[in-house]
């Protein structure tokens, strides 16, 4: 896919999340990783919903800015995704209401955030990690990340939004969206004694589309 037509991905996905609702004002970021081992990333204090494809800063593979605006100050947290997560193509960043108050509630297991509510949230967003709180822009969120070694592909940092990694933009940016959905379920049943999928039913999925669930890891950390 050619520099532009990148650029164009990347404003479009930005302009969808931004008109239902899933990131406001000018919170969020999307990046994309390049071939040369550079990326595509939003601005700093730039809204997804009215970015400018020509002002997309452009990073060679050191992180130093080559073209564009200044970029988002969260790059400490897609650098941590994608040095450990080989696959991943791009990442998108969002303050999405419903994920964010499933970061606040008590019972929420750092391993597993979600329990197994639908087969599309195993399928796109697999499990989801918890990390702690951090300020926005801390390089120890970072830290954290790099110590899930490259597990998880969606993570949501406590009181602040998800972080989800995709090997294409479209991959990652449905996965969010299913995160999202997800915690809006899990709030609307969360007291009401719900049934989950059962474990036979997750090895199931696992088998059948070859998901890659933390939880159904059976190597050892490398």
């Amino acid at each position: 896919m050619s520099d532009a037509r990148q650029r164009e991905e990347i404003c479009r996905y930005g302009r969808s999340l931004f008109e239902r609702g899933l990131t406001p004002g000018s919170s969020g970021n999307i990046s994309l990783r390049l071939d040369d081992g550079g990326w595509l990333v939003t601005p700093t204090n730039a809204s997804l919903g009215f970015l400018d494809p020509a002002q997309i800063s452009r990073l060679d593979a050191e992180g130093r800015l080559l073209s564009g605006d200044k970029p988002t100050k969260e790059i400490p947290l897609h650098t941590a995704l994608y040095d450990t997560r080989g696959s991943a193509r791009a990442i998108v960043h969002l303050h999405s209401t419903h994920a964010v108050a499933l970061t606040m509630l008590p019972e929420i297991d750092p391993r597993a955030a979600l329990p197994p509510m639908t087969p599309y949230y195993l399928m796109r967003a697999g499990e989801t990690a918890l990390v702690p709180y951090y300020r926005p822009g801390d390089p120890a969120v970072a830290d954290a990340i790099r110590g899930l070694a490259g597990k998880y592909s969606s993570v949501l940092l406590a009181n602040h939004g998800p972080v989800v990694a995709g090997d294409t933009l479209e991959a990652a940016v449905f996965a969010t969206e299913e995160l999202e959905e997800t915690a809006k379920l899990y709030l609307l049943l969360r007291n009401l004694n719900p049934r989950y999928l059962s474990p036979g039913q997750v090895a199931d999925l696992v088998n059948t589309f070859g998901l890659d669930l933390p939880s159904h890891h059976h190597h050892d950390d490398d």
